[in-house]
């Protein structure tokens, strides 16, 4: 297929039996209506392209992915992709992050990835790890549940070890260059997504925080 717009991209989307847009119906079912097994659940919030929900997919197939975005044309080319080569362990769900609980249910998720979100320079209530995005993720995660960050942005990772500390969460791994790493993990220096790319092109270091939500 040639260059594909945006509009054809968003009708194309809805159509993909892999993609979901505003599905209540689904909440609790995921594992036993959408992908049919017990496996854990991981969800990469405002997913973009879906780089990382497919890399992760591909890499972890004993577990299921979720990538969420609200716009439908960016989510087009992960969920293709996943369909043309027969990834069925992953699936994409338009929907706004803020009203995340009502698509899942409480316990139904087990890890978040959030990947070069936007910083929200000027809004600190719409960072995606401020404590009221993190509460809500935790209505919807089991105990234990474990986040993600990768980012390029310092004063968003300073921040978020900001909302750890004020809320004295345990951090597994904390970086503010993972490729200075000896043994950084091959999911994280081998899945770069579209910014990732455009910011190491332009010299800027990745920071990384695992913690516990």
């Amino acid at each position: 297929m040639g260059k594909v717009g945006k509009l054809q991209k968003f009708a194309e989307v809805t159509s993909f039996e892999n993609c979901y847009e505003r599905a209540p119906e689904l909440k609790g079912k995921w594992k036993s209506d959408i992908f049919k097994n017990d496996n854990p659940i991981t969800v990469e919030l405002a997913c973009g392209k879906g780089e990382y929900t497919i890399g992760l997919a591909e890499r972890f197939p004993n577990r299921n992915f979720i990538g969420i975005d609200v716009k439908g044309n960016r989510i087009w080319k992960g969920a293709k992709y996943a369909l043309e080569n027969k990834i069925t362990n992953v699936a994409f769900h338009r929907l706004m992050i803020g009203n995340i609980e009502e698509y899942f249910a409480m316990g139904e998720i087990d890890e978040f990835w959030i990947t070069f979100p936007d910083p929200q320079h000027a809004k600190k209530r719409k960072r995606l790890t401020n404590g009221m995005f993190l509460n809500r993720y935790r209505a919807i995660s089991k105990p234990g549940a474990i986040m993600n960050l990768k980012s390029d942005s310092t004063r968003f990772y300073e921040f978020t070890k900001e909302i750890i500390a004020e809320q004295n969460l345990e951090v597994l791994q904390d970086s503010d260059d993972i490729y200075a790493w000896d043994d950084i993990p091959e999911y994280l220096a081998n899945i770069q997504t579209f910014y990732e790319k455009m910011w190491l092109a332009d010299g800027k270091k990745i920071k990384y925080l695992r913690y516990i939500l």
